[in-house]
């Protein structure tokens, strides 16, 4: 999980500074958050309830942003859709 917090956090670098500079923490985590809202999307609970589903979730969400995190021209995928936008 530490693999992909510093994955996704990476493509999230303050504005206006350098290439070494510390990730945007806020931003990512929103985003992170708008992924696995992604995953779920209409999911309905099933009898493990709510946490078990946000859970499968989580874990799905990291699993794809360390599968993209292979991809050399890797972006995060919410920032895209809002740069579409």
């Amino acid at each position: 999980m530490k693999a992909a917090v510093l994955a996704f956090g990476a493509r999230h670098p303050l504005s206006f500074v350098g290439p070494d500079a510390e990730p945007d923490w806020k931003t990512a985590e929103k985003h992170f958050i708008c992924v696995i809202e992604e995953i779920m999307g209409e999911a309905i609970p099933p009898r493990g309830g709510v946490t078990s589903t946000v859970r499968r979730a989580e874990n799905a969400a990291i699993a794809l942003l360390l599968a993209l995190n292979e991809a050399t021209a890797y972006r995060c995928p919410i920032c895209v859709r809002q740069q579409r936008a």
